[in-house]
């Protein structure tokens, strides 16, 4: 049997389950942040070494002023709060995207959760924020070129957004939609995917169960 060391989750929905319950959109993203902790400490007990939430994109700039605004205070209030109480669970909080447009004040805050986090050894959390997998790729490359001359798939890896992160073993889509928007496009070049129809507000602990199952069914060949 095949373990599933690094978990993707693309974490869609959040403003369509507000707005079918006649509630303001930013209420969706308030109780996605519920999920993603309920599904984070079921990840911990599962023994997943890594979990990865795709929670704003290169693209999500374009959305309303007020929704993005709010997005950015939530980070901002939220980020600092939850690195604690994951570095009490021993969990590390990594965020991987670029630095364009994002608030030095959120910055620093992402900088300080990472830095709290840093020496823990369990699962590690990664939150792929202001996030495009054209751009990472794009952005190792020129890193790659500057320093290593020669570009190769090797010296890529080496210059993605925090590199130690392994390859995705299964990407997981909520809300029914079933593209990968440009999530982790390096590591998820040979993963497994799997498609969920509810919304991400209403993912919790017992769908991590579900989705393990779903995996232990997968024949990984890698091309061979």
């Amino acid at each position: 049997m095949t373990e599933l060391v690094h978990l993707g989750i693309i974490a869609d929905g959040n403003r369509r389950w507000a707005r079918e319950r006649g509630l303001p959109t930013i209420e969706g993203h308030r109780k996605g942040l519920k999920s993603i902790e309920e599904l984070v400490a079921a990840a911990n007990t599962a023994g997943i070494k890594y979990l990865t939430f795709y929670v704003f994109s290169t693209e999500n700039w374009g959305r309303s002023s007020d929704e993005v605004s709010y997005i950015m205070k939530l980070a901002e209030a939220k980020i600092a709060s939850y690195a604690e109480k994951l570095a009490k669970n021993n969990c590390r909080m990594v965020i991987l995207g670029s630095k364009n447009k994002i608030s030095p004040k959120l910055m620093s805050s992402i900088e300080k959760a990472e830095k709290m986090t840093e020496k823990c050894d369990g699962l590690t959390v990664c939150f792929c924020f202001n996030y495009g997998g054209e751009q990472e790729i794009a952005d190792a490359a020129t890193i790659a070129n500057k320093v290593d001359g020669e570009i190769t798939p090797e010296t890529i890896r080496k210059h993605l957004y925090h590199p130690e992160i392994p390859d995705i073993d299964l990407v997981v889509r909520t809300s029914g939609e079933e593209r990968i928007s440009g999530f982790m496009l390096w590591r998820a070049s040979y993963a497994e995917f799997l498609f969920i129809k509810k919304y991400f507000p209403e993912m919790g602990k017992e769908d991590i169960k579900e989705i393990l199952k779903e995996f232990e069914k997968r024949n990984r060949r890698f091309g061979k």
